[in-house]
């Protein structure tokens, strides 16, 4: 009598860890281009002489095409429909396309000089175009970040998935944390504010390379489950495909929304952050533009180790809304301690870093392994594209919005670095802003905790199924 066979590709380690790895990097790469103009807003305002709004009008671009233009809920049907493979080979080539565009605009004297009529508003050509550029590379960076949440629960559901994604998050952010410390160092030896990009442009070349590897991976763990079935004679039951329908089904969960939400103004008080925490440091602690990137980096190098941890900890003992709570709460201490005015010594910035490194990678070390708890699989890909549809709504206009109020608001001088004339600014108001959005973070925490309660989705219990 013929051995049955019992184990499809995923149930083992070696295979379902590597798939992690080949996916993990190429989201390493594009962390890497979303956040390495960050760290060089002073040059950019010296060398092509933009200003607050211009970098806040640039940097909200990531989510033009996401919110305006729906492009994520697009990428979440697409990616239910089509697969993982097909839909993570898209996102990758739209990122590629998008940073390159960004290269050259930053990169071309072609735009100098230029300004454009925009409906009715007047906008540096320069500024336009690299915002277009990262509009576009942020459609396929966030496409591909729901088709790598899918492809972990592809792999990890029943297993160690919130591991998973903490580590899948620890990798990315690794690249966030690269962005804010070479960027300038990088822009200085050479002399250009657009070379940093050109590193971005290889680095996403490599990561599209990683995933076709990981392509052929799926193809062997979609073929195992067929093997198994046939050979241990069960005929599995059709998964319902995705209709257009089932958005009103995602729209009308309340425990949907509350995760939304919570991703919403837990991410527009960190992401828009990073965007001007360097120049924070400069600002605020004095410290020497060539090191200010050094001090935020350290909130994404932290997560290395920090996400899978309370991954981990979800994993095996539960508690993912408190998580949630804990970690909201940490956002708005250390907010708040950043906009007191005399707490300006660079050990106490370090020390804040690192704190808010530590809710960084609590909250969604449970909030992501949390959304299969309460959206069945067929609509797990559009579930997450709306997530991050609503996540880039903040994305978009919180940068703009924190150029503004301090452009308008905080203006206190200029002063001379490196022979480069750069205005000075007073940071509280826009650190008491991002505070704002902590707080509210914390009460939807709080009413995911009982809408969990009442509906029992288990968002309290452990992961792993023994």
């Amino acid at each position: 009598m013929t051995e049955k066979i019992h184990k499809v590709l995923s149930d083992s380690k070696a295979a379902r860890w590597t798939a992690l790895g080949l996916v993990a990097f190429l989201m390493f790469c594009g962390y890497f281009v979303t956040d390495v103009m960050a760290p060089l807003k002073g040059l950019l305002e010296g060398q092509l002489h933009w200003n607050s709004v211009d970098y806040g009008v640039f940097t909200s671009a990531y989510g033009w095409f996401n919110v305006f233009l729906l492009m994520l809920i697009f990428g979440g049907i697409i990616l239910d429909k089509m697969g993982v493979r097909f839909t993570g080979l898209m996102a990758a080539a739209i990122m590629f396309i998008g940073v390159c565009i960004k290269y050259w605009a930053i990169s071309t004297h072609a735009l100098d000089g230029q300004v454009w009529k925009v409906i009715v508003w007047d906008v540096n050509a320069q500024v336009l175009m690299a915002g277009l550029g990262y509009a576009i590379f942020g459609v396929g960076i966030e496409i591909a970040g729901i088709t790598v949440s899918k492809t972990i629960v592809k792999w990890f559901m029943g297993k160690e998935m919130a591991l998973a994604m903490g580590l899948e998050m620890a990798v990315a952010r690794i690249g966030t944390g690269l962005a804010l410390g070479t960027a300038l160092p990088i822009a200085n030896s050479f002399n250009n504010v657009s070379k940093p990009v050109l590193f971005g442009v290889v680095m996403v070349i490599i990561g599209l390379i990683s995933f076709i590897v990981y392509t052929f991976m799926d193809r062997k763990l979609e073929a195992s489950i067929t093997a198994v079935g046939i050979q241990n004679n069960v005929v599995e039951e059709e998964e319902e495909s995705f209709k257009i329908s089932d958005i009103f089904s995602i729209l009308g969960n309340k425990g949907w929304w509350l995760i939304a939400l919570l991703c919403l103004l837990f991410y527009s008080a960190v992401f828009p952050f990073l965007k001007y925490a360097a120049d924070l440091m400069v600002q605020k602690f004095d410290i020497n533009p060539n090191l200010a990137g050094a001090i935020p980096s350290m909130l994404p190098f932290g997560t290395i180790i920090l996400t899978p941890l309370f991954g981990n900890l979800y994993d095996r003992k539960g508690k993912g809304a408190s998580i949630m709570i804990l970690g909201s709460l940490i956002l708005v201490m250390v907010h708040l301690l950043f906009a007191i005015p005399f707490f300006n010594s660079w050990l106490f910035a370090i020390v804040l870093t690192i704190i808010l490194g530590i809710g960084f990678a609590l909250v969604p070390s449970a909030m992501w392994p949390s959304v299969p708890k309460i959206i069945p699989e067929n609509q797990l890909g559009t579930a997450y594209a709306l997530i991050f549809w609503v996540q880039n709504i903040g994305l978009m206009g919180v940068p703009a919005l924190i150029g503004w109020i301090l452009n308008t608001y905080c203006i206190t001088g200029t002063r001379v670095i490196n022979g480069i004339t750069l205005t000075t600014y007073n940071y509280t108001l826009p650190m008491l802003t991002f505070a704002s959005f902590g707080v509210l973070a914390v009460v939807l925490a709080f009413m995911l905790k009982r809408e969990d309660a009442k509906k029992g989705y288990g968002l309290e219990l452990p992961n792993i199924k023994k």
